[in-house]
């Protein structure tokens, strides 16, 4: 089957509501529910982490005002979280650090945050996709050395992680964690002996790197940022009466009542100082075709208040609707996204279509983190605990359900065939991005490609699998449109990445083989 041909098509309809368990390439097809019942409770795509600085010039203490921004860029990583602070007139070397696993509000109490003290921190919200779930990898990282401390937090992953670890035990380094930030953490450490200033260490060391980072780091005296070369990870920048902040989205701005004043350009690192404010450093930065931001950052990861590089991502989840509308037009009676990150493109939908919108599911949203899977045993429904449907919303109605992607296909059965229990004559669903192909390298847990639903099928094979009436994902040429034009990586569908994909497992659930399979089919 040559599928790269065949999910071109993007969109494939058929009145027939009912389940073919084969084909017409004569391949078995079974329904996701018997395929992954439990081991991808969720099949929801997460980004790694976020990250939160600020440099109070008047000397106010910071870790209050941090724990709030946390809280804004918890839907960036719920696994662990942490914050670390100084003060800048005190002695250099001490910085108080308190992380542990679980939410922003499960690891920091009053009784916690009062007594650290400091008008310069870092802190962090961690979702692992490579290093494994673990305290010793909760962030921000603290390393004295021979200059002093330092304090760091760091979203995305480095491709050539592996090569510059090896490069650093061979030389005597001891790790204390399994994650690529520590060795971002002891290049600057090491550069950093070597140069006149820390921000002269963070970009010199951030030229060994090759990979997806933004990077808050707190030195004794100054507040240093760096993103790397393509943009694919979001940094920003803000202000409060006399203090700034470094932070991955602009709504963690919001909720501090804050302003934006700009965002980090691809590859340049600031330094913030009493003395001098923002200081710029672009002697990485490339010509602005060579970026690559990651599109899914407006697609699904980043809250719809929040704006990247100029652009609304509630205007692009808003545009992904009403392209869907325009390319996938169906007649129904209502619109309905799957919460959270499907409701702004089922607006847009309906709004081009002129299909009313309406709120057909009700989201629990006290699942996180401490969720317990059911057993196989169990007649509990992982995707009904989290969401039920209104049956008064969609009894006796054509739904269109959008939703902002399929990966592994594992909840999108059990969700068309809830509206249809819940009464609803036909189910179209519409998928606000395209057909995942290939997997992510850069920070954000898209698999193998043999566990992707795209992958070696059609579209009417995945429209059967999932029990749909017709499907439709947004087409590839509609992305750069949503996002306003703005240079974006998009590896995850075509197989093109911006940089030569690793040779080695980065992501701890990857085989070295595979990688060579891709390379080889990508190649043909």
């Amino acid at each position: 089957m040559n599928q790269d041909n065949n999910i071109n098509q993007y969109i494939n309809t058929s009145i027939d509501t009912s389940i073919d368990t084969k084909s017409h390439t004569g391949t078995k097809l079974e329904r996701c529910s018997d395929i992954d019942e439990h081991n991808h409770i969720f099949d929801e795509l997460h980004e790694e982490c976020g990250v939160f600085g600020m440099y109070d010039f008047d000397g106010g203490d910071v870790a209050s005002t941090i724990y709030y921004g946390l809280f804004a860029l918890q839907h960036r990583g719920q696994e662990s979280c942490g914050i670390a602070v100084s003060d800048t007139h005190g002695p250099k070397g001490k910085v108080t650090t308190h992380k542990g696993m679980g939410l922003v509000n499960e690891v920091f109490t009053p009784d916690i945050l009062e007594p650290m003290k400091g008008d310069i921190g870092v802190g962090h919200v961690r979702y692992s996709t490579a290093g494994s779930s673990t305290r010793e990898n909760a962030q921000p990282l603290v390393l004295n050395y021979v200059k002093g401390t330092l304090a760091m937090a760091h979203n995305g992953n480095l491709i050539n992680a592996k090569e510059l670890r090896k490069e650093l035990e061979y030389t005597g380094a001891i790790f204390q964690t399994t994650i690529d930030s520590e060795v971002i953490a002891y290049h600057i450490a090491r550069e950093r002996l070597n140069s006149k200033t820390a921000e002269e260490a963070v970009r010199r060391a951030c030229q060994k790197l090759k990979g997806a980072y933004a990077l808050v780091v707190e030195s004794p005296r100054k507040l240093i940022a760096a993103r790397d070369p393509f943009g694919f990870k979001p940094l920003c920048i803000g202000k409060r009466d006399n203090a700034y902040i470094v932070t991955s989205e602009t709504c963690a701005l919001d909720t501090i009542g804050a302003e934006f004043v700009r965002d980090v350009e691809p590859g340049e690192v600031i330094t913030i100082t009493p003395e001098k404010g923002i200081e710029s450093d672009m002697t990485m930065a490339l010509a602005p075709e060579k970026q690559a931001r990651c599109v899914f950052e407006y697609i699904y990861f980043a809250r719809p208040d929040s704006h990247i590089d100029g652009v609304s991502v509630y205007g692009s989840r808003i545009k992904a609707g009403r392209f869907l509308a325009m390319d996938s037009p169906v007649e129904a009676d209502i619109v309905t996204g799957v919460p959270e990150s499907g409701n702004a493109a089922a607006l847009g939908y309906s709004l081009e279509s002129g299909i009313p919108y309406g709120t057909a599911f009700v989201k629990n949203g006290y699942v996180g983190r401490t969720f317990i899977k059911p057993k196989q045993s169990s007649r509990e429904s992982s995707v009904q605990i989290k969401l039920n449907v209104l049956k008064e919303a969609v009894k006796g109605k054509r739904v269109v359900m959008i939703d902002d992607s399929i990966v592994r296909g594992t909840t999108s059965d059990r969700i068309v065939r809830m509206l249809r229990e819940a009464g609803a004559t036909e189910v179209h669903v519409r998928i606000s991005s395209p057909p995942f192909l290939w997997p992510c390298y850069f920070g954000t847990d898209i698999p193998a490609r043999e566990q992707l639903i795209a992958y070696n099928r059609t579209i009417e094979d995945i429209r059967q699998i999932i029990g749909a009436d017709s499907l439709g994902y947004l087409g590839i040429d509609r992305l750069h449109e949503m996002v306003e034009g703005l240079p974006i990586c998009m590896g995850c569908f075509t197989g093109k990445y911006p940089m030569e994909p690793p040779k080695d497992d980065i992501r701890g659930e990857y085989f070295d083989k595979e990688i060579d399979l891709e390379r080889k089919m990508l190649n043909r």
